[in-house]
């Protein structure tokens, strides 16, 4: 089966990959997720809205109806925000709610998954799926099988591991990032909601992340392969980009591209100056290195290291930082040889070793 592109000129339209296989692979990858992490089960509601305008968010709608066949189905091409409202508005605490949205869904000041979490509902977001398509849009199917022995085995024992280390090094391949200074307590991506407020979020998941409680403490240098640039797509130089980082900021960059230096420039006009910040585990085994995805958001799960650039996190507050004049968190991926924690190593040869 072909699924039609909607919304895009014939002669833009890349060739269709999404067959009837790779739709099937999606529907036992979510049937998983909302058994196992989501804890969905009738007598429950389920309310999916989605559009139409891209392939692969057509594909994962097909999906859930699959899994979800009394859920209500929504186009929200076809309908006010004043229905969807309407029809959030029936739900009860556990109901579940999934966005699939080929760019990201507006309701005038409705902030969606932050107002249905604060109404105690599940939430499952896609967002974003029209910067995928082809090769990519496989792998991101590829990126929602939920393996729970994976996810809360390694991610726990990684938590762990970083809640007691006192140091840590990443090895960029010749280049050596040095944390010489415990971390903040590792928060958890991983499909696992017990003793959380709130139930889901945007998906893939597969992370663990952390920062320097002294982020003056990291120096050294990092060789990236890809970064965010001002469109929050992925964007892979050449060659990779080293990074000189002193004091927890970003003082000189080798191999830059124009690109990057706009996005630094960016930050030091409004910041100042370029913190280094987030230390993101991530493990999701769909995305390497050489399987990327164009959207930045979800390609932050990969499994390797990224860090974010910028003042702004919004999890850990610092002193030496203003949350109100923080307005930048760009993430950068790291050539990820190893990493250690302590003299530990935890990562190599593309896994983690914990």
């Amino acid at each position: 089966m072909t699924l039609p592109l909607a919304h895009v000129e014939a002669n833009q339209r890349p060739a269709s990959t999404i067959t009837d296989a790779a739709i099937d692979a999606a529907q036992q990858h979510l049937r998983d997720v909302l058994a196992i992490a989501i804890e969905h089960r009738l007598p429950h509601a389920a309310v999916v809205v989605s559009d139409a305008r891209c392939e692969l968010a057509v594909a994962l709608t097909e999906a859930y109806r699959r899994c979800l066949p009394t859920a209500t189905f929504i186009d929200f091409d076809a309908v006010s925000p004043e229905a969807v409202l309407a029809t959030f508005a029936t739900l009860a605490a556990g109901d579940l709610v999934i966005l699939i949205q080929s760019t990201s869904f507006r309701l005038e000041a409705f902030r969606i998954r932050i107002e249905l979490f604060k109404r105690a509902l599940k939430v499952i977001e896609h967002p974003h799926l029209s910067r995928m398509h082809g090769e990519e849009a496989l792998y991101y199917i590829a990126s929602l099988a939920y393996d729970p022995a994976y996810y809360r085995g390694v991610g726990q024992a990684l938590k762990a591991r970083i809640d007691r280390a006192s140091s840590g090094v990443v090895d960029s391949g010749g280049e050596r990032l040095v944390f010489a200074s415990p971390f903040e307590p590792a928060k958890l991506n991983i499909g696992d909601y017990s003793g959380m407020n709130n139930v889901g979020g945007q998906f893939p998941i597969g992370e663990v992340f952390t920062e320097a409680l002294d982020l003056e403490a990291v120096n050294g240098r990092v060789r990236i392969f890809v970064f965010g640039d001002t469109a929050f797509q992925v964007n892979k130089p050449e060659r990779p980009i080293t990074l000189v980082i002193s004091k927890g900021r970003v003082s000189d960059v080798i191999d830059s591209t124009p690109e990057f230096d706009q996005v630094l420039a960016n930050i030091r006009a409004d910041e100042g100056e370029v913190w280094l910040r987030e230390l993101g585990f991530g493990m999701n085994r769909a995305f390497t290195q050489e399987r990327l995805v164009s959207d930045i958001g979800t390609y932050e799960r990969m499994c390797g290291i990224h860090l974010s650039l910028g003042a702004k996190h919004g999890v850990y507050n610092k002193p030496n930082i203003k949350r109100a004049t923080a307005r930048y968190h760009v993430d950068v991926f790291a050539v990820t040889q190893a990493v250690y924690l302590d003299d530990d190593v935890v990562y190599r040869n593309g896994a983690w070793q914990v």
